[in-house]
């Protein structure tokens, strides 16, 4: 191996991260039209509604019963970052906001003390194929921040900066800064008790396009930094010199040098860094402790209080169809968006 490579390693469902990331889970369905109520056309026979992640023609149901998504649920004591470059979601929320993005935009929710939300893949299009492209990338809070305040914030695509790099061959590759900082050039802010939301902790979370056989060398970053890069499009690539394909992932150290060589095609990347947060983490479902004990009292305060409740007419709540992009905050702010 590179020095820079401490493995490459075939990827998983959900893909496997390093502290102070949790999992990513990669959707790409290719839905059918729209039946003029938001859901597929396809015929549904053959799929364990209610819990489909089956890919049967190409895509799922997941917890869908007639549109597609993961209805009413709770989060505790991590991050969700939902990056939708492809296709829209409906997001709804006990504390009363609810959103529709999509199409290169971004939510980065704080779960903290705990939240319920859904999240449905809305099939707007009745005359055309509805893909949907997403990813959602878990990422751990430290203890002190476990119980804060659950909040969202909306990374509209309009405000996500993308940096371009031309090689000395004049092939291009374009790094979209979801979190983090590329050169001079910053990301939005995430959520306010975000991990990221200290730059010390060198969170980075960016998306790579790389043309045909051009070349882009990562910076360099402090050696206590995980850094993770994740193939999803294309044929293969070069990090440095070792061939890496669609479906693998490499751990790099962030200290050293890493170049990159794109092969034939051209490819997309997810790419993955931060300090590790270093503590014990235990996991049931959607509840993320520090010990088996924190969970119990996790999970009996969500039976006790449901997180406030649940203030839509359906756990799987979808908005008007006419809707375009939007966010409503819980404290009544309203963001519009065309497109």
């Amino acid at each position: 191996m590179a020095p820079s490579i401490k493995s490459i390693e075939k990827l998983n469902f959900p893909w496997q991260t390093q502290d102070p990331f949790l999992f990513c889970a990669f959707h790409n369905d290719h839905y059918p039209k729209g039946n003029g109520s938001l859901g597929p056309t396809d015929d549904l026979s053959g799929r364990q509604i209610g819990s489909d992640f089956s890919g049967k023609d190409g895509w799922s149901m997941y917890h869908g019963q007639d549109v597609p998504g993961f209805p009413a649920h709770p989060h505790k004591g991590f991050e969700t970052i939902t990056i939708a470059e492809r296709g829209l979601v409906d997001h709804s929320d006990s504390l009363g906001a609810a959103g529709r993005f999509g199409n290169g935009d971004v939510q980065w929710m704080t779960a903290g003390g705990g939240v319920q939300h859904s999240e449905m893949f809305p099939l707007l299009d009745d005359t055309k194929d509805n893909p949907l492209l997403l990813f959602q990338i878990w990422l751990n809070l430290p203890k002190a921040s476990k119980h804060v305040p659950a909040h969202f914030s909306m990374l509209w695509r309009e405000d996500i900066p993308t940096v371009s790099h031309t090689d000395q061959n004049g092939r291009v590759t374009h790094i979209k800064v979801i979190s983090g900082m590329l050169g001079d050039v910053s990301s939005p802010s995430p959520a306010p008790d975000s991990f990221a939301a200290d730059s010390d902790n060198e969170i980075a979370v960016w998306l790579i396009e790389m043309e045909a056989e051009a070349i882009w060398e990562l910076p360099i970053a402090s050696s206590e930094a995980n850094r993770s890069l994740y193939m999803y499009e294309g044929h293969d690539i070069s990090v440095e010199n070792q061939q890496m394909v669609k479906g693998e992932m490499s751990k790099l150290k962030a200290d050293e040098k890493t170049v990159l060589v794109n092969g034939p095609e051209k490819s997309r990347f997810l790419f993955l860094q931060g300090k590790p947060i270093g503590e014990p983490v235990a996991q049931y479902g959607p509840f993320v402790m520090n010990k088996n004990s924190e969970i119990q009292e996790a999970v009996q305060q969500f039976q006790r209080t449901q997180f406030g409740g649940w203030p839509w007419p359906s756990p799987a709540h979808t908005h008007d169809p006419a809707r375009g992009r939007f966010a409503i905050h819980a404290d009544g702010r309203e963001e519009i968006k065309e497109g």
